[in-house]
C-alpha cells in the first residue's frame, strides 16, 4: 500500500500533459523504421490479435497510431440482438459498477467520489443521475480502442472538461480519490426512450488524444476552460453498437443511466473481461430505445 501511495504521489508530479503531447506527436511519425520499431515492439510485449482486424498486416498502418486505433472486420464483435440489451461499448475489463449511492459513484472498495464533481460541477447535468447507474470499463494497452453506442441514443450535448491525467491502472484507481473527476474528460450525453445516459472518455497520461465521430479530436488542444457542444437544435441519432469515438492510447470509459432503468447482468464482476457487443445489463423499463434524429453514418 505504501508503494502504491508512493507511485500516485510522482504521478503527481509528473508533467503530464507535456508527457502525453510528446506521445501525441511519436505516435502519428509516419517515418517507416520508427513505425515499424514500434508496432514491432507492441506485437512483442502484448497479445495482439490481428486476425480480427481490417487491416491483419502491420505494414498497411501509416503510423503506430492507426495500427493502435485498428479497424476490426465487420464479424469481429457480434452484437447482443436482445432489444432491451445493454451491450458493453468497449472491449476491457469492468472496474466498478453498480447503482449510485445519491450522488456518489463507487470508484474502488472504499473509494467514492462525487456526481457533480464528475460532471464538471454541473448540477442540472447531475441531478437525472441521482441514485442512477453506473458502470466504469478500463481500457488497457492491448484492448480494441474504439468505443461504440451500449444502446440506441440520440446525441444531446458534449463537455470537455479540462484536467490532470493521472494514470488509471489498479493502484491509482485505489488510492487516488476522485480520480475520475480530477482528469480530463468528454462527456457525452444521449437521450433514449428509456431516459437519458451518459458516456464519459476519461483521460490518462500517454492518452495523446480522445475523438468523436461527429466532432474529431477533441484533445488536443488542451486549456483550462471547460468547452460544451450543444446538438439539440439538430440532434444526430446513434443505433447501439454503432462507432462514436476512440482513445488515442487507452484509458476509461464511465456509463450513467437513470434511476431505475438498468439491470445490471449477475454475470457481471469486478475485473471481469468485456468485450464489445457483448451484454452487460438490460434496460428496466419495456421497450426499444429508438434512433432519433439525423442518423450519422460512420
Amino acid at each position: 500500500m505504501v508503494i502504491s501511495r508512493l507511485f500516485v504521489s510522482v504521478l503527481g508530479l509528473l508533467p503530464q500533459h507535456g508527457i502525453s503531447r510528446v506521445i501525441h506527436a511519436l505516435a502519428r511519425w509516419r517515418w517507416s523504421p520508427w513505425k515499424r520499431l514500434l508496432i514491432g515492439s507492441f506485437i512483442r510485449l502484448y497479445p495482439v490479435d490481428l486476425t480480427e482486424a481490417r487491416a491483419s498486416d502491420p505494414a498497411e498502418y501509416p503510423s503506430f497510431n492507426a495500427f493502435f486505433t485498428r479497424e476490426l472486420r465487420d464479424d469481429a464483435r457480434p452484437l447482443a440482438t436482445a432489444p432491451d440489451r445493454i451491450i458493453s461499448p468497449v472491449d476491457g475489463a469492468v472496474s466498478e459498477f453498480g447503482n449510485l449511492s445519491g450522488n456518489r459513484l463507487l470508484q474502488a472498495k472504499g473509494v467514492d467520489y462525487s456526481l457533480q464533481a464528475l460532471l464538471a460541477g454541473d448540477d442540472t447535468l447531475a441531478k437525472p443521475f441521482v441514485d442512477g447507474h453506473f458502470a466504469t470499463l478500463y481500457l488497457s494497452p492491448s484492448d480494441y480502442h474504439r468505443v461504440h453506442l451500449p444502446i440506441n441514443g440520440t446525441l444531446q450535448r458534449m463537455l470537455h472538461v479540462p484536467g490532470r491525467l493521472y494514470g488509471v491502472s489498479k493502484p491509482v484507481v485505489q488510492h487516488l480519490p476522485g480520480l475520475f473527476a480530477r482528469n480530463e474528460r468528454v462527456i457525452c450525453e444521449f437521450s433514449s426512450a428509456a431516459g437519458r445516459f451518459m458516456l464519459i472518455f476519461v483521460g490518462a497520461i500517454g492518452v495523446g488524444s480522445i475523438e468523436t465521430v461527429w466532432e474529431g479530436e477533441i484533445t488536443p488542444p488542451r486549456g483550462e476552460r471547460i468547452r460544451s457542444w450543444d446538438y439539440r437544435q439538430h440532434p444526430v441519432g446513434f443505433a447501439a453498437g454503432d462507432e462514436i469515438g476512440r482513445f488515442n492510447l487507452g484509458s476509461t470509459i464511465i456509463l450513467l443511466f437513470e434511476k431505475n432503468q438498468v439491470i445490471w447482468d449477475a454475470g457481471l464482476s469486478v475485473d471481469a473481461p468485456v468485450r464489445l457487443g457483448m451484454p452487460i445489463g438490460r434496460l428496466g423499463q419495456s421497450g426499444t430505445p429508438p434512433i432519433e434524429g439525423h442518423h450519422l453514418s460512420n
